[in-house]
């Protein structure tokens, strides 16, 4: 099945209702619920799910200031981060040098600068939006960070004779982003092609219930058959490859996991 935008999805399910035809999600007030039921399909699609298409490169965010040179933060839509890299070569005409940074959590990482000697020459003491002062290294490429918000990455040193911040053309960051749904006409559901059908057919099982009060047997008998195949799936990627677990948030142990 190839992709489908909104309005396409929302019509092949009104046709199986023997509903009206609509040119439009807003023609009525049923082609509204119709995509509503769409919508709400889709997340439980996706919501706690680790599919491979919803992970991607990205940089991070510089803090554009001299006063934070290690701060830098996550783009908006990234919910869970697996890796962060930096070029850490020393001068300008060096080859790159992407290494992995290790994360620490806020209580590590403040153990580690809160020996360092503010006064000196080589310590910057940089002062957190929260007032809390960290003195990071200025002669160094970093090689630890934490967040203590989720959002911003603290490092613990930059190298202030090659840059004064950290740059974020020299991240190479791995994560998960959000996906958003926006119930209009051309819209089309972030969703590999192979999960089209699941989609539509366990929306259209949930339409014809919530809508209808009435089951349907074979958009039912589809969406079982989808969703096995979906799991098998999964398991066999699972199995397959192994990842490390640099989750960004941990649900168990109730700490990041970079």
């Amino acid at each position: 099945m190839a992709k489908m935008t909104l309005l396409q999805i929302t019509q092949d399910i009104m046709s199986d209702m023997d509903s009206d035809n609509v040119n439009s999600i807003n023609d009525s007030v049923e082609a509204l619920q119709v995509a509503q039921v769409v919508k709400t399909t889709y997340y439980n699609i996706i919501d706690g799910k680790d599919y491979a298409f919803l992970y991607e490169l990205f940089q991070m965010t510089a803090s554009g200031t001299t006063a934070r040179p290690t701060h830098m933060s996550l783009p908006e839509d990234i919910i869970d981060l697996k890796y962060i890299k930096y070029n850490n070569k020393k001068t300008v005409t060096a080859k790159d040098l992407f290494q992995v940074i290790e994360y620490k959590t806020p209580e590590e990482f403040m153990a580690i600068t809160d020996v360092r000697d503010s006064t000196a020459t080589t310590v910057k003491v940089v002062t957190d939006p929260t007032g809390i002062t960290i003195n990071v290294l200025n002669n160094k490429q970093p090689q630890c960070f934490t967040s203590f918000d989720d959002v911003t990455m603290v490092f613990d040193s930059y190298l202030a004779t090659l840059d004064s911040t950290l740059q974020s053309t020299k991240t190479q960051c791995y994560g998960k982003r959000s996906v958003v749904f926006t119930l209009s006409d051309t819209f089309t559901p972030d969703l590999p092609v192979q999960l089209f059908t699941y989609l539509l057919s366990e929306a259209k099982s949930t339409a014809f219930v919530v809508l209808k009060q009435m089951a349907n047997p074979k958009a039912e008998q589809t969406a079982t058959s989808q969703r096995r195949r979906m799991s098998q799936d999964a398991w066999r990627l699972k199995n397959g490859i192994s990842y490390p677990n640099y989750g960004r948030y941990s649900t168990t142990n109730k700490k990041p996991n970079y």
